[in-house]
């Protein structure tokens, strides 16, 4: 052994020596409050930008029942085949601008942010193209022609929120990743109020109904993508890392959809299979009464899951500035203590669904026959809690690694090769109805959950460190990269 090896080993034992006892703990503590820093704030922020979508359903549901009927329609198929694509392909940048940032990279997190802006950008062109003919799209699929007329015409309006909500969720991930959570907060509580008053002004002042609904979602994507766009420019927080490298543009572009693509398979291919499962119990015997509760089902799991992605987002966040930067002990430490964190919310919500079970459907429904049904599913509700819950924590594990082309095979096989064909059989072979579709997408979630955790426990942190090192140092081609596994 030589001398400089010696003198390195002693310096090793002598730190460990010096160390308090409880420094685990102490480091793990600490762990807790930086994610949490994060986490809570980013609640406030998802489900603002998520309210700008609602907010024009509640008010039509004041003009006509047409109108409330044509925007739910328009709403639930624009999110499936555009809001969610964007919102997934964005989350790209959670990887690859965390991980720059963390090796102290700046210019390369704003050329990141700039080529995911211009590549979103693109994807919206055929996204539009969809929605401009949405009216077409659902009388060939049999809807009533006087509702897919009205729902066509609030998705063409729609078309003007598509473009600014892609700049939207590229500047928060640009911001999250430097942990920079305020100025986000601030411009989500002024979006809220503007589009408040913006909505309620179009709708009902100027008597546009459902145009006015659907423009007034743009306008307040605009709003909020300004409010960010202007404080990326002038702020003496972002100095560093707006600049960006324009000869280097096209080859970040490519890079972005090296890890856009999977990212976006995670969230579509999950959030379809839901879609899928309701239009399913339009097939069951008892139709209004099966799909009114899978719903209801749908909309809790929903408005629960922004905390356990909210979470996920502080995993992200920590995770991938700590490997960007080489320190995997504490990405480590990072990814048991989002965890932790996240179950522990995750149980209290599920307990908290079981104690109410029997008035949870009064929330939805004055109907007794669906209040009863709710009450039924409760249970399976209380633990779709905690699987899609977790999955939801640890796909923010997944974003800040690297590995979303992992999640996306998971995914796929779980919802489609084992979820579905389990809900077609429990719903209609055996005829469990609604209840049995539901206990599929049960079944999917958990073996979801338990191959992320399996991924997330036998991760080579070195080797993960060592991937993202190579990556940011990179300056030609870095084909292959995204597709290296991170597991032994």
């Amino acid at each position: 052994m030589s001398l400089s090896e010696m003198e390195e080993g002693t310096a090793v034992l002598l730190a460990e020596k010096t160390r308090p006892a409880n420094w685990k703990r102490e480091f793990f503590m600490e762990e807790m409050k930086n994610v949490s820093r994060i986490a809570i704030p980013m609640v406030l922020v998802t489900v603002s930008q998520h309210l700008v979508r609602v907010l024009p359903m509640m008010m039509l549901g004041h003009v006509s029942e047409l109108s409330l009927s044509a925007a739910s329609v328009a709403t639930s198929l624009t999110n499936v085949t555009g809001f969610i694509v964007v919102f997934g392909m964005a989350s790209a940048l959670e990887t690859l601008c965390g991980q720059a940032f963390g090796a102290q990279q700046f210019n390369k997190l704003g050329t990141y942010t700039y080529a995911a802006i211009m590549a979103l950008l693109v994807v919206c062109i055929p996204i539009s193209i969809l929605w401009a003919y949405l009216d077409k799209l659902l009388i060939l699929i049999g809807q009533d022609p006087e509702i897919s007329v009205e729902a066509g015409k609030y998705a063409v309006w729609l078309i003007t929120s598509i473009f600014p909500y892609a700049i939207l969720q590229c500047l928060t991930r640009y911001l999250q990743m430097q942990s920079l959570i305020f100025p986000m907060l601030l411009s989500a509580a002024a979006t809220t109020c503007f589009h408040v008053v913006v909505c309620w002004a179009l709708v009902f002042w100027f008597n546009l109904g459902s145009v006015g609904g659907a423009l007034s979602v743009g306008l307040s994507y605009w709003f909020n993508a300004a409010l960010l766009a202007l404080y990326m420019m002038f702020s003496a927080s972002c100095q560093e890392t707006r600049n960006c490298l324009w000869k280097d543009l096209s080859f970040r572009m490519g890079e972005f959809f090296q890890f856009a693509v999977p990212s976006s398979s995670m969230a579509c291919l999950e959030m379809w299979t839901f879609e899928v499962i309701v239009l399913l119990g339009g097939l069951l015997p008892n139709p209004q009464l099966e799909t009114s509760v899978l719903s209801i089902c749908l909309m809790t799991i929903s408005l629960h899951y922004y905390i356990p992605f909210s979470v996920g987002a502080g995993a992200s966040t920590r995770i991938s500035n700590e490997l960007g930067a080489g320190n995997t002990e504490t990405a480590k430490m990072a990814t048991w203590a989002v965890m932790v964190l996240g179950f522990a919310e995750m149980l209290v919500a599920s307990i908290a669904v079981l104690a109410c079970g029997n008035i949870l459907g009064y929330a939805f429904s004055a109907e007794e026959e669906v209040v009863k049904y709710i009450t039924k599913m409760s249970p399976l509700i209380s633990i779709m809690y905690l699987s899609d819950g977790t999955q939801g924590v640890l796909s923010g594990v997944a974003r800040g690694s690297g590995w979303q082309h992992l999640g996306a095979y998971v995914n796929l096989a779980a919802y489609y090769l084992v979820g579905v064909p389990v809900a077609v059989v429990l719903g209609f072979w055996v005829g469990l109805g609604g209840m049995g579709l539901w206990v599929g997408l049960n079944v999917a979630s958990m073996l979801q959950t338990i191959v992320f955790l399996l991924i997330t426990i036998f991760t080579d942190w070195e080797k993960q460190a060592a991937i993202a090192k190579e990556r940011l140092m990179c300056q030609g081609s870095s084909e292959g990269l995204s597709e290296r596994l991170i597991i032994d």
